[in-house]
């Protein structure tokens, strides 16, 4: 059985590695440092970690000072309040300088449970990807959010990173491969193309699986780069499946899904059935238990995948 862990988990691992190789970076928390997993860097690096309590604002506006100063700053908090209490600190700050920021939203998505729909960020995908500079990754489990935190660190100008509490199975197998910006295709197929971002690229493997026991072949890409989005593998996804289906813990309005319809709207039109969420906020609740409420599941992508096939000409 593949090993349960959250990608904060791998992101406290990769800060951890960063602080060993790279001297000039440092972290800030706001008051949820062990949520975040940044007082793993704490207990290592403490000199170079700063916290500044219930002040999201606070922490990004002095996060653009670092930033100025040479430093690499990762500025970790819950998603819901890195991207919607400091969204203006991170747009005049951040993003109009294009400083070398590097944004992390824990906690993203209806996954988080019991905490309820206040903590439940299912809008920041919108709220980040609509700033200019800003280059905004989902990883799909631990070992890809450890990379994606390395390689954010490297990327020139800033990153919103975004993470989830709950712990899921470990499905990739990176061998020093991972780079911004570059889908990976996790399972081939032709009749449609589920893209996935997050937790749901797992779910969306598992409806690959129910998918071809109805002798329908689908394809999975794993869409961990919301921006800048690989328009290459969409277009090359809609000519030879001819169908898409997105799958996001997130609202479809400005997130994956709002995402990919841009690209193939002007690119190479094709059916697409978003699977996401639609214009509410979550609920309290078990995080898988919520999933399937609310058609996060395999089961909804394959509802999804059989009404997109019937729209294919």
């Amino acid at each position: 059985m593949a090993d349960l862990k959250a990608t904060r988990d791998g992101f406290g691992e990769a800060l951890v590695e960063l602080g060993k190789t790279n001297e000039n970076v440092v972290v800030l928390s706001a008051d949820l440092a062990s949520s975040v997993r940044a007082n793993w860097f704490k207990d290592k690096y403490p000199d170079r970690f700063f916290d500044f309590g219930v002040a999201e604002q606070d922490m990004m506006s002095t996060a653009a000072g670092f930033a100025l100063s040479g430093k690499i700053p990762f500025a970790a908090t819950f998603g819901v309040f890195a991207s919607g209490r400091a969204w203006d600190q991170i747009r005049v700050s951040i993003c109009y300088m294009n400083l070398n920021v590097k944004i992390v939203g824990s906690h993203g998505g209806i996954s988080v449970g019991p905490d309820g729909a206040s903590h439940q960020a299912l809008e920041e995908i919108t709220l980040m990807r609509v700033l200019p500079n800003m280059a905004v990754i989902v990883p799909c489990d631990s070992e890809e959010a450890r990379l994606a935190t390395i390689a954010a660190a490297a990327h020139k100008g800033p990153v919103y990173l975004r993470l989830g509490r709950e712990p899921f199975p470990v499905i990739t197998g990176y061998k020093g491969d991972y780079k911004i910006g570059k889908a990976v295709t996790m399972a081939d197929g032709t009749d449609l193309t589920i893209v996935g971002t997050g937790i749901m690229v797992q779910e969306a493997l598992k409806a690959c699986e129910e998918l071809k026991k109805q002798g329908i072949s689908a394809r999975v890409i794993n869409l961990h780069t919301i921006k800048p989005i690989d328009k290459e593998a969409l277009i090359k996804a809609a000519k030879e499946t001819g169908a898409i289906v997105t799958a996001e813990e997130h609202t479809v309005t400005g997130g994956l899904g709002g995402a990919v319809a841009e690209v193939l709207a002007e690119n190479f039109p094709v059916p697409v059935r978003m699977v996401g969420m639609r214009d509410r906020f979550g609920e309290s609740g078990e995080a898988r238990e919520l999933m399937k409420y609310f058609g996060l599941s395999h089961e909804g992508l394959v509802t999804a995948a059989l009404e997109v096939l019937k729209l294919k000409k």
